[in-house]
């Protein structure tokens, strides 16, 4: 005797699939989503890479739910919302199916590692050392000014016992006692270098990487690439052009912004990528 499948058993999900998969079978993929939008569309892979500065393989790779080319979740959210605009779907719901298949967004994993105070408790116990240490230390700079300060009135009243004769002999008056050597005016604070004057005739832009790595693209005003490639962390790139310089930056709130001798600031807000133009004259006008 035959045992047929029960059909209940055999669309149940077993224990190895996870949360969720009842919504993935509904629902298609989300490089299937960006390849049927791209057809529909009327777009070609070339068309949607040369739109968004995302590279040919990244894109086949990418509509194949293959996003380990992306170099990192941080890319591939900002390869997935760049192809989505291109092809008119909505890229913001697609990140976050991408997130829930991927442990969630950064933002919503970051307070369970701030919720961690056992190292906290340890730093508390041991503050009062520190500042025990602190308040010896001042004591003793304090006690050394004030010994210096003594010797310095010391030397300076015998100096002038020996100088007195002098005023009377000449015409220039009184002469000012000199400063103690050991007590030195504080030293002007570094000023901040301005930002050298960009030539009129000519578009200027220095992109200064500052909180974070960014994916940057330039190219000039005759549609020639000048860079792309990821600025790190403290690196920066200075680009030129007699017409205009034409950006995408991939996460905008690390890179600060200088154009024709002028602080833009930050050029969007993190992980936000950013479509700019700019030309010569003034940088909010280019």
């Amino acid at each position: 005797m035959t045992i047929g499948k029960s059909p209940d058993r055999e669309n149940a999900p077993t224990s190895a699939h996870p949360a969720g998969a009842e919504h993935a079978a509904d629902a298609p993929s989300i490089g299937r989503v960006l390849s049927v939008a791209r057809i529909d569309a009327g777009l070609t892979v070339d068309q949607v890479s040369s739109s968004t500065r995302v590279r040919v393989p990244i894109v086949h790779a990418i509509e194949e739910d293959d996003f380990g080319r992306c170099g990192g979740d941080f890319y591939a959210r900002g390869h997935i919302r760049a192809i989505a605009r291109a092809v008119g779907v909505d890229g913001e719901e697609l990140v976050a199916r991408y997130d829930a298949a991927h442990g969630g967004a950064p933002a919503q994993r970051r307070p369970a590692q701030l919720l961690d105070t056992g190292p906290i408790k340890v730093t508390d116990r041991r503050r009062p050392n520190w500042t025990a240490a602190m308040v010896a230390a001042i004591v003793a700079v304090v006690a050394l000014i004030g010994f210096n300060l003594v010797s310095g009135k010391t030397g300076g009243s015998t100096t002038g016992s020996a100088s007195a004769p002098l005023p009377s002999g000449s015409g220039t008056g009184s002469v000012a006692p000199a400063p103690s050597p050991s007590v030195q005016p504080p030293a002007p604070a570094p000023s901040v270098a301005a930002i050298a004057a960009a030539p009129a005739d000519k578009v200027t832009v220095k992109l200064v990487a500052e909180k974070d790595t960014s994916w940057v693209s330039a190219l000039d005003g005759a549609g020639k690439s000048l860079f792309q490639n990821n600025i790190e962390e403290g690196q920066d790139q200075t680009f030129t052009d007699p017409k205009q310089i034409k950006l995408v930056i991939g996460n905008a709130g690390a890179v600060h912004v200088y154009v024709n001798g002028k602080d833009l600031g930050p050029a969007g807000k993190n992980g936000q990528v950013v479509h700019v133009t700019y030309t010569p004259g003034d940088p909010q006008a280019g």
